[in-house]
Parts: structure tokens; C-alpha cells; sequence
């Protein structure tokens, strides 16, 4: 299972936006493609009820007998829920429309929020030998969202090149804000990445100058455009890297991958001090 021990905890990243159709799911899959193609370990966590990131990474429904419900009410170890992919490399923890019921089953818990921190952070993780946990929120900001970002180091936030798209945005960094404070003071946002990007539409290009005024070099270099081989991928439950690896969507998503691959060196040599 998986690989050998790692000498460092993985870097664990939640994507989250609480706005629906941003791209947050495939920006999950196909970024956990690229990092696993650098031969990089990479652990995808389906933490959204609608379990589309199992199903774009070929896991059929039948087969999710152990899921992140299962983790989350501490029904089984992390290693038991852990699926291979088609992509060596990667794996995934699926889920099922049972998360859809979280909110209310963990009311009562006193510790609803830190249930995925305890998972992904206890020292058997190490022996797994995951470089990166990427974890796929729902598209809200409820316990299993709060959850993502109590067990994440960093958070990176898919935003569509639409109109509104940064008013959003003002609501999830708050809410960063707000886990930062009550249960995770080291939580970071790791970068904005702008999805469905047209650069022959002036609205994406508009947004995207706003978004650089505004959040400056929090927002990645990398674009990821509005490209037929990314939509198309999903429904052969593959990547678009394993899809079309020549496409204009894969060579973005390396892209992207390799900027997060920088910025993890940067944050590591800043905790080092070197």
C-alpha cells in the first residue's frame, strides 16, 4: 500500500469554493494527475457528497464499500478506505451521497471539526508515503468544508472567469480567516487558480486583471482555459492528462501543478530558514 515512509508529513491542500461550477472538482482531479505524473504520491480525498471526483477517477459506485463518511464517524483507517487509480501514483478515498447527512449526524460532537485533522494528520499517515493530500470540498462552506480546512495546511481556490466571481471569493477568505483564529492558525490560502478562462472574452480577461489588483501574487500565474478535451474527460472517468495529454487543459494543469510544486519548496525553505 501505497509507498514507503515518508520522512515528512505530506502537504495537505483543500480545494474549496462555495460556489458551484467553478471547476473546483476537475481542478482536483486533473492537478492530483499532474502532481502524480511529476512521480509525485499524491492521496485525493473526495469530501463532497456528489462523490464526482470518485466517479472522474473511474470509481463506480459499487466499489466505494469504505468511504470519507466512514472516516469522518471513525468507522475505519485511513489505510483501509484508501483506491488505486488508472493513474499511478494516485489514489483516492471516494465518497457517497451518505456525507450529504454529516451536518447533522456530528452535531452532537464536540469535536466535529477537527475529525479530518485527526485522520490525516496521525503519525501513521507517514508510513503511507503521500507527498501531497488533496482534499475535494463540497461546493459550501459547511462542517465538511470546515473540516477540509482544519486538516489542510494551505487552501487553493478555483475561481471561474465570470462576472461575481470575486464576491465569493470575499466570503471564503473570510471564512479562512475565521478557521485560522478558532482551530488552525497556520492555515494559508496557496493561490487562486482562474478556471474556464477565455482569453477571446473580455469578461475573463477583465477578472483576471481584477483578480491580480486585488490578491496580487496569491493568484497563480497559470490560467486554465475553457477547453473541450477538459469537459469532455469526465465522462471517460479519466484525466484530462490521460484523455488528451497533448491538449491545452493538460499543459495548463502541468503548469499549475508545477507552480504548487515551487511554492511548497519556498514554504518549506521559509520554515528552515533557508
Amino acid at each position: 500500500m501505497p509507498g514507503k515512509t515518508a520522512t515528512s508529513a505530506p502537504k495537505i491542500i483543500a480545494l474549496a469554493n462555495q460556489k458551484g461550477g467553478v471547476g473546483k472538482t476537475t481542478t482536483a482531479i486533473n492537478l492530483g494527475a499532474a502532481l502524480a505524473e511529476k512521480g509525485k504520491l499524491v492521496l485525493l480525498v473526495d469530501l463532497d457528497p456528489q462523490g464526482n471526483a470518485s466517479t472522474g477517477l473511474g470509481v463506480e459506485r459499487d466499489s466505494r464499500k469504505i468511504t470519507t463518511y466512514d472516516l469522518l464517524v471513525g468507522d475505519t483507517s485511513l489505510e483501509n478506505a484508501i483506491l488505486p487509480t488508472s493513474v499511478k501514483h494516485l489514489f483516492v478515498i471516494p465518497a457517497t451521497t451518505d456525507l450529504a447527512s454529516a451536518d447533522i449526524e456530528l452535531i452532537d460532537n464536540q469535536k466535529r471539526s477537527f475529525l479530518l485533522r485527526n485522520v490525516l494528520r496521525d503519525q501513521s499517515v507517514l508510513k503511507l508515503g503521500f507527498d501531497y493530500i488533496l482534499i475535494d470540498c463540497p461546493p459550501s462552506l459547511n462542517i465538511l468544508t470546515v473540516n477540509a480546512m482544519v486538516a489542510a495546511d494551505s487552501v487553493i481556490v478555483p475561481l471561474q472567469s465570470e462576472f461575481f466571481a470575486l464576491e465569493g471569493l470575499s466570503q471564503l477568505i473570510l471564512t479562512v480567516r475565521d478557521v485560522r483564529q478558532s482551530a488552525n492558525p497556520d492555515l494559508k490560502i496557496e493561490g487562486i487558480a482562474l478556471t474556464m478562462y477565455d482569453s477571446r472574452n473580455n469578461l475573463s480577461l477583465q477578472v483576471e486583471e481584477d483578480a491580480r489588483e486585488n490578491m496580487g501574487d496569491m493568484v497563480f500565474k497559470t490560467v486554465i482555459p475553457r477547453n473541450v478535451r477538459v469537459s469532455e474527460s469526465p465522462s471517460f472517468s479519466i484525466p484530462v492528462l490521460a484523455y488528451d495529454s497533448a491538449s491545452k487543459g493538460s499543459k495548463a494543469y502541468r503548469s499549475l501543478a508545477n507552480e504548487v510544486i515551487n511554492r511548497s519548496k519556498k514554504s518549506k525553505a521559509i520554515q528552515h530558514g533557508t
